[in-house]
């Protein structure tokens, strides 16, 4: 089946632009696409690839797909083990990376690739080529290739200090313009209906913007970028304050590219703004909670006074903003809670600061994705020892291997494998788990103090899980019932969002809050048999709604012991005189109680323990 034309993508001209410059440029860094589920994030990748295979006639560009699952080995290349000992020669087999050479690396949902394989796509996309040292041998290969990578938020983000190694990133949405969608649907449907026929009638369209790259590229040479224009790069990207110089090399590359692109020969203000669109809203996140983009009224006045030609400082573009979410009613749709008595619904106050929090662990070890929290079994742990076993471990453990074989062999001569030598690599590392919130959001708990006090505490703990690569939930409870407040996601944008304001008061149901903690236990089961789970309660232990949380046969508390899922108690209760309610319950759930107050990573000493 034909490629979808790239000329027929209707509207993201922001996003074709930027696929455009790194085609023209690709030292610009690649292009990282945030978008909603079906906005033609693929579809762009693919055309674009079709476009440099005519481009500059070159008819061995290629779209290589890297999959979430490839190994290491996969990516870089390893040593080939038939070779060596079949041959008895040190040799290499080349892996993806290799194989994108001239073309465009395309990495659908990269946020969930490990991060140890986003580096070093990064920079094999940064230096053009690819060094390996292992197995014994030493290896180095040309790698230059337009690295693509999309990206839901929703199923999470990716660590700021990887997100900064792009060049440029887009965001895409679905337009609300009526007429709009319809042309994107009849586009659609034409192509499906007759593929060949579709491509042809954007064949001469295409044909221009393969003949338009292949130009830029043999220009963007001899671009001139002038003292002035570089100097207002550099003032601009003072102004927005962002960490280090990368910022400052890929406007600067970007608008070279740009002005090649359009015919240039010499870099002027609009490069440097479509640049600066394209290459500092990702830069400006120093923290997973804040709002992504870039607001045109800021840069704007950011490039008037960054003007070298202008006297005088340059203001401030970005004054300090707003807490996240603030201001923001995170219920508006939640339906009213049944109760039996009159109760009062309020916001809750303004989170508390957040801070560092000591890890909570689930015990054991685990065999889910690979994160940062629990000990788990996994593709990317070290490797600590060996197996026979052909359906454990990850890889091949080469060491173990060659012994076998050797034990085997009988006297001198060339080593010979047989298939009772494979031994595999047995390798611990970390996973990322499914971490539950059970906040109490009941008039028990409602003072503001008290209320700001465990929303921060939350925020912490959800920052945590963040940099631990974990999947989160909230839930709430409050009158007579419970909330899934915020569904199984790995964004912590959205999680801040919803948790930065929520309602509080009416009476305390604390056993409805953790028979749906066990819901949810059991639902992502089955999506995910994998990946474990840690629930962690916020509450002073309080129930005056709903069943016995604490009852000996058939608890809510019992449940979630029985479905195998760790615990942790943070107990909020602040009065004079202690009831240890919370104490109560931890022990119940077989957890560990900790008192909100000794949350902090420099309080904290408990961690989950294992029952065993």
């Amino acid at each position: 089946m034909k490629t979808y034309p790239f000329s027929a993508i209707v509207g993201h001209d922001q996003l074709r632009l930027a696929l455009i410059l790194c085609a023209v440029r690709p030292e610009v860094g690649g292009v990282l696409i945030r978008g909603e589920k079906g906005t033609a994030k693929s579809t762009a990748v693919r055309g674009l690839a079709a476009l440099l295979s005519t481009a500059d006639g070159s008819a061995d560009a290629r779209l290589v797909e890297l999959p979430i699952g490839a190994t290491e080995d996969r990516v870089v290349g390893s040593l080939d083990l038939q070779r060596v000992l079949r041959d008895g020669e040190h040799a290499f087999s080349p892996g993806l990376l290799a194989r994108a050479h001239g073309g465009v690396l395309y990495v659908d949902e990269v946020n969930l690739l490990p991060d140890h394989l986003v580096d070093l796509l990064l920079d094999a996309a940064a230096m053009g080529r690819v060094h390996v040292e292992r197995d014994g041998i030493s290896h180095s290969h040309e790698a230059r290739f337009v690295l693509i990578g999309t990206m839901n938020p929703e199923e999470g983000e990716l660590r700021p200090q990887l997100l900064d190694r792009f060049g440029l990133t887009v965001d895409v949405h679905a337009s609300r313009d009526v007429d709009v969608r319809s042309q994107v649907v009849r586009q659609r449907m034409d192509y499906e209906a007759d593929p060949d026929a579709f491509a042809q009638r954007y064949a001469a369209d295409d044909a221009e913007l393969a003949r338009r790259i292949a130009s830029a590229r043999r220009l963007v040479g001899g671009v001139t970028l002038p003292d002035k224009e570089l100097r207002r790069i550099a003032a601009l990207c003072a102004a927005f304050d962002v960490d280090g110089m990368r910022a400052d090399l890929v406007i600067a590359r970007t608008a070279v590219a740009h002005a090649a692109w359009c015919g240039r020969d010499t870099v002027g203000e609009d490069d440097i703004r479509v640049a600066a669109e394209l290459a500092l809203p990702h830069r400006r996140r120093r923290d997973p909670f804040d709002d992504p983009g870039i607001d045109p009224g800021q840069l704007d006045a950011a490039l008037a006074a960054a003007d070298p030609d202008l006297a005088g400082p340059p203001d401030d573009p970005d004054p300090e903003p707003d807490p996240p979410g603030a201001g923001q009613g995170m219920n508006d749709a939640e339906p009213q809670l049944n109760s039996s008595r009159p109760q009062t619904s309020r916001p809750s106050a303004s989170p508390s600061a957040t801070f560092r929090t000591r890890a909570l662990t689930v015990p054991g070890v685990g065999a889910g994705a690979p994160g940062r929290r629990s000990r788990a079994r996994n593709a990317t742990g070290a490797a600590v020892a060996a197996t026979e076993d052909d359906t454990a471990g990850y890889g091949l453990h080469l060491f173990a291997t060659v012994l076998a074989a050797a034990g085997r062999a009988e006297g001198a001569g060339r080593l010979r494998l047989g298939p009772g030598d494979v031994r595999r690599a047995v390798r611990e590392g970390r996973e990322g788990n499914l971490v539950i919130f059970v906040v109490d959001a009941s008039g028990s708990m409602a003072a503001r103090d008290r209320m700001a006090a465990v929303s921060g505490a939350t925020l912490s703990l959800l920052r945590d899980a963040y940099q631990r690569r974990d999947k989160v939930a909230v839930i709430t409870f409050r009158g007579q019932d419970a909330q899934l407040l915020l569904p199984p996601t790995a964004s912590a944008h959205i999680a801040a969002r919803r948790l930065s304001r929520f309602d509080t008061g009416g009476q305390t149901p604390l056993a409805e809050g953790l028979l749906a903690a066990r819901e949810l236990v059991v639902r992502e089961k089955v999506r995910d048999r994998s990946r474990r789970a840690l629930v962690v309660v916020l509450t002073d232990g309080r129930a005056n709604a709903g069943r016995d949380p604490l009852g000996r046969s058939g608890s809510a508390a019992a449940l979630i012991v029985a479905e195998g899922a760790a615990a942790v108690v943070v107990d909020c209760e602040t009065s004079y005189v202690r009831l240890g309610l919370a104490q109560q319950l931890a022990a119940q759930l077989g957890a560990p109680s900790v008192r909100l107050e000794h949350l902090r990573a420099d309080h904290l000493t408990y961690v989950v323990r294992s029952a065993a």
